[in-house]
């Protein structure tokens, strides 16, 4: 296990954090404090910014703001500059709002840009390379969240500056990660990228991104326009002149962020705050609720046959609906009220069977879908004067796009494959959509991201969010009831084996661990199943009843909790 080296770590000069170079840290996954702040992400040292920041007078703002530069360095998988994402907060003052800061399709994208000369849909377009990008929102939003922040913003750059400039250990998984991708890095940049040497990775090689450092650099001193303006933009559209790439200089200065408001419903006395459209993460997350709460799961047991096929079928139900009716508010008519209506929903599940399968064709038109592998982020962040911040952010696929900005140093997102490429074709999540998600310039694509702030008597009880493509509504929301309504620990709510169902493919997908009686008793009612190896890489916390800040980072991961 590493050890976190600090000797001279974390000393401010100014608006300045000189660090180390990491090539020893610790991974730390429970902690239970009182009185002060934590951080959970995707690794050991994104968390140690955040929390650092916390320490030097930070919000749960400015921590959140630090750790996402952060992992843009130290997770390049999923943490960026050059994707986007969607913020869930409530403030100490109980402003309960939304940031959405997701990509948008360049203005010259087009409903028939991934077709080829016979109409089919070319999916390798929408995922790999200059064409799959969408107009980052990543930078955008951060300094859209920084008006609730403490601190310079200049500050809270700086850790992710001198990580890029300084280096850091990579970990085994993310030596394994640069190893496996090397091909597409090759053949997908024309120029030499930080992540391909000639020798394979291993664990505690040192990674030094000295591109990265000075873009990061220049949106310290420029601010929000040191990405959308001037240099960096015009890298940005250098890099897609290199391909077949669309991103335009009037599309980077003309990208704008959202503030919405967030998606509220109760759940058994707990206010539940979460993501609205265009993500359909918090649509997806109130419909299984109140799906599984007709029937009941507090009399059932955790991953017991009763419960997962319960939930199994309201998982059926919800992604049906995604496919049929969510999009960017902007463009469709919004019916997130009816989705989520009592009335709307027992209609829904009123052919729940417990004792067969529902076949997915008696909830929507089948057509067989094919799934990939995905990558996001999530960071959650709860400060002790009460800021609750849930951030999910992504690049989509791993390493998005896997086409790297030349001189610039980040990687440019594969989201256009979010959305619906054609009416009917799955996309690298096995997801299908139609005309609601279709492609159009300026649109947003549809999300399943869900960062989800829970409150009790009008304070936080808890802070959650995962990666992990489509499985990520599901995780969240077998999260929720583990705790309340299985009454489990923090520690068994985040890493009990997890399943998904997402309606088409048609089986019931569980990690390697999941109980084979559960398995067996289901397959006897015409359930089929696929073991995967992991599902989501949930980062929670829980306030306990006695105040105390209970955070759990997944065990699936390099996931880490940092405490103030």
């Amino acid at each position: 296990m590493k050890k976190l080296f600090l000797l001279i770590g974390f000393l401010f000069c100014s608006t300045s954090v000189l660090f180390a170079q990491y090539t020893d840290y610790n991974t730390v996954k429970e902690v239970s404090v009182k009185n002060k702040g934590v951080v959970v992400s995707a690794f050991p040292l994104a968390s140690e910014v955040g929390a650092k920041i916390l320490h030097q007078g930070g919000n749960a703002f400015d921590a959140s703001i630090a750790t996402q530069y952060a992992l843009a360095v130290v997770y390049p998988q999923a943490g960026n500059i050059g994707g986007g994402g969607f913020m869930v907060a409530r403030t100490d003052k109980n402003k309960k709002f939304v940031v959405d800061f997701r990509e948008t399709a360049p203005s010259k994208s087009d409903i028939d840009m991934y077709l080829d000369a016979d109409g089919h849909a070319d999916t390798e377009l929408s995922q790999y390379g200059r064409l799959a990008a969408g107009v980052p929102g990543a930078v955008a939003g951060l300094f859209e969240m920084h008006q609730y922040a403490n601190l310079p913003m200049a500050q809270l750059i700086q850790p992710a500056i001198d990580l890029a400039e300084k280096g850091y250990a990579l970990t085994q998984d993310q030596a394994d990660l640069f190893n496996r991708y090397k091909d597409n890095f090759v053949s997908l940049n024309e120029n030499s990228i930080p992540f391909v040497k000639s020798t394979p990775w291993k664990a505690d090689d040192i990674l030094i991104q000295k591109d990265l450092a000075q873009t990061l650099k220049i949106i310290q001193k420029k601010g929000r326009k040191g990405f959308y303006e001037g240099h960096t933009a015009e890298l940005i559209v250098k890099e897609m002149k290199r391909g077949n790439g669309i991103i335009s200089l009037a599309d980077l200065k003309n990208y704008k962020v959202i503030e919405r408001e967030p998606l509220i419903f109760d759940y058994k006395g707990n206010e539940v705050v979460t993501m609205p459209l265009p993500s359909s993460g918090g649509i997806l997350l109130a419909q299984m609720l109140r799906m599984t709460a007709m029937d009941g799961l507090e009399d059932k047991q955790l991953n017991s046959p009763e419960a997962v096929q319960l939930i199994v079928e309201a998982e059926r139900r919800a992604f049906a609906d995604r496919a049929e009716y969510m999009g960017d508010p902007d463009f469709i008519k919004d019916q997130t009220q009816m989705l989520i209506s009592k009335a709307y929903l027992k209609k829904r599940f009123a052919n729940y069977n417990p004792h067969k399968a529902t076949p997915s064709s008696d909830v929507g038109d089948i057509i067989t879908p094919q799934s990939e592998a995905k990558e996001t982020t999530h960071i959650s962040v709860l400060d002790k004067e009460g800021n609750a911040v849930s951030v999910t952010t992504t690049l989509n696929g791993n390493f998005g796009s896997m086409v790297m900005v030349s001189d610039a140093g980040f990687l440019l997102n594969n989201e256009m494959d979010d959305f619906s490429v054609k009416p009917g074709v799955p996309n690298m999540f096995g997801a299908l959509g139609g005309k609601a998600n279709a492609i159009a310039p300026q649109k947003r694509m549809l999300s399943s991201m869900v960062p989800t702030v829970i409150l009790k008597d009008n304070k936080p009880f808890m802070v959650v969010g995962t990666p992990g493509g489509t499985t990520i509504p599901t995780s969240v929301f077998q999260t929720i009831v583990d705790i309340i309504d299985f009454d489990t620990d923090v520690n068994t709510a985040v890493n009990a084996p997890k399943f998904h169902h997402q309606w088409l493919p048609e089986h019931v997908m569980v990690e390697a661990d999941f109980p084979n009686y559960t398995i067996k008793a289901l397959e006897k009612k015409g359930y089929t199943f696929k073991k995967v190896s992991k599902i989501g890489r949930t980062e929670l916390i829980l306030v306990d009843k006695d105040g105390s800040y209970h955070a759990v980072a997944d065990g699936r991961g390099d996931d880490s909790v940092s405490v103030e």
